[in-house]
């Protein structure tokens, strides 16, 4: 390494590097399953929700004592952004049956892991993409045995 990457620049890295990869695994099962938003998508989210913490932290670090600065406005603006993303997903169909909330609630959660990935909080961003993979996988299986079960709820 050159003397112009820091520990600093480490660090970024890493915290960029993780939130990629979690959004990655999320995004790898809802690609296995042929979703609107896979692989790429949920990657995307993750890094760019830990990329705007990042920076969130870096302004209000930057201008700390200088001006008044909030560091979570930017977090919540990603919040609120990715609200729309989510909506992209979700269709309503001729019949009246709506599809996508599973993928625009996943796609907000990628958020949320992103966002506590840019602060360091690890332990959070591993254990809810751990939960967000047993909602997806294992409630998915409860859900079609409680239908098959009971169709006339359906």
């Amino acid at each position: 390494m050159g003397s112009w990457v820091t520990p600093q620049d480490i660090d970024i890295a890493i915290r960029l590097t993780v939130a990629t990869f979690l959004g990655a695994i999320i995004g790898l099962e809802r690609e296995s399953h042929g979703k609107e938003a896979g692989f790429k998508t949920y990657s995307l989210v993750c890094l760019g929700s830990a990329l705007m913490m990042i920076v969130s932290i870096d302004v209000f670090n930057i201008f700390s004592g200088v001006a008044q600065v909030d560091p979570g406005r930017i977090a919540a603006q990603a919040v609120t952004g990715i609200g729309f993303i989510g909506a992209g997903a979700i269709i309503r169909s001729q019949q009246g049956s709506i599809k996508g909330l599973t993928t625009a609630a996943g796609i907000w959660s990628a958020c949320a892991i992103g966002l506590a990935c840019g602060l360091k909080l690890y332990k959070q961003a591993i254990i809810t993409t751990i939960l967000v993979l047993i909602i997806l996988v294992l409630f998915s299986k409860v859900q079609r045995k409680i239908i098959k079960k009971n169709p006339q709820e359906v």
